[in-house]
């Protein structure tokens, strides 16, 4: 991946160094190969904050569930997220990478929103390490990166990208194409944002609290896909502004969606699939609907909602 061109956005916000209390409370999350378990008192707790929230516990995950296969991250209750940090480009690489991908999707969803005649907000971008405080409630490391609609910023410990590299082999360990799949995963939970800004969350919600939990389930999959499309969206707008993919990148994105189907995910780590616990979608899903959003570079194109295959 070339994303040294590429514009740097001024709205992120590191912490990674702050200490900000993050991690309180401590408690399990159900992750692949046993990383603790998810007790009755933290289902509890989600169920209070997607009530005070006014949104499905899973859509304040957004993308955090990547990493547990489908499993729910425990979350405390919703506390403001620590102010006075400066917002900005941190000075290492990784924060510039960062900040540079989110310049990107800036440029790209600014573009679009302009063309509907609308603007575009564009969200925060928190960089942590181990823990920290959001909107949402207390983020882990464990989570993988998620989106918070309540404070509409996307939450990143970018130790998740070495969790890619190694345990799901997603791409090859220190390579270029590496860095498109890092960029692929930040643009997956901007497109969460973008879910957000047209309503399709709160729309996705109140869908959720009329069905059974399996089309629950189905409905956020929908959701997960579409993000994935709106990726390929700007992968594929990108590409054409700033020529940012290079061989080997597309494919490292299919290998890493593969390892991160739930189909997948549930082989690995319960022996068998069940298609009715799929939140994300399989890898066949994932491959193919950030496909669409490469090739065709639309929004009109990732219609999740209204495709009647999947």
């Amino acid at each position: 991946m070339r994303w040294e061109d590429l514009p740097q956005s001024d709205n992120v916000e590191d912490r990674r160094s702050g200490g900000d209390g993050g991690g309180g409370g401590g408690g399990g999350f159900g992750l692949p190969g046993g990383r603790g378990g998810l007790g009755v008192g933290t289902i509890v707790v989600l169920g209070i904050v997607g009530w005070a929230l006014g949104i499905d516990p899973r859509l304040l995950i957004g993308g955090a569930e990547i990493l547990s296969g489908g499993s729910q991250a425990r979350y405390e209750q919703p506390v403001n997220p620590p102010s006075g940090r400066p917002a900005g480009a941190p000075g290492d690489d990784m924060g510039k990478f960062v900040a540079r991908v989110l310049g990107s999707t800036e440029v790209q969803w600014s573009e679009i929103f302009r063309k509907a005649g609308q603007r575009y907000q564009a969200p925060k971008l928190v960089m942590y390490a181990g823990g920290t405080r959001s909107g949402c409630g207390v983020a882990q490391s464990a989570m993988g990166p998620f989106y918070c609609p309540s404070d509409q910023r996307v939450y990143l410990d970018t130790a998740f990208f070495r969790e890619i590299e190694t345990r799901f082999r997603g791409c090859d360990v220190g390579s270029r194409s590496c860095q498109f799949v890092q960029a692929y995963i930040i643009a997956h939970e901007v497109g969460h944002h973008v879910q957000n800004l047209l309503g399709i969350l709160t729309k996705a919600h109140q869908l959720q609290q009329t069905v059974s939990k399996a089309e629950s389930n189905r409905v956020q999959v929908r959701v997960e896909l579409q993000a994935d499309c709106f990726a390929g969206v700007w992968a594929n707008r990108s590409d054409e502004r700033w020529k940012l993919i290079q061989p080997g990148d597309v494919e490292a994105a299919m290998r890493t969606a593969a390892a991160i189907g739930d189909d997948t995910l549930q082989r690995r780590s319960q022996g068998h699939v069940v298609p009715d616990a799929f939140t994300h979608g399989s890898a066949e899903q994932r491959q193919r609907w950030f496909t669409v959003g490469l090739k065709q570079g639309t929004v009109a194109s990732c219609n999740t909602f209204g495709a009647t295959q999947l």
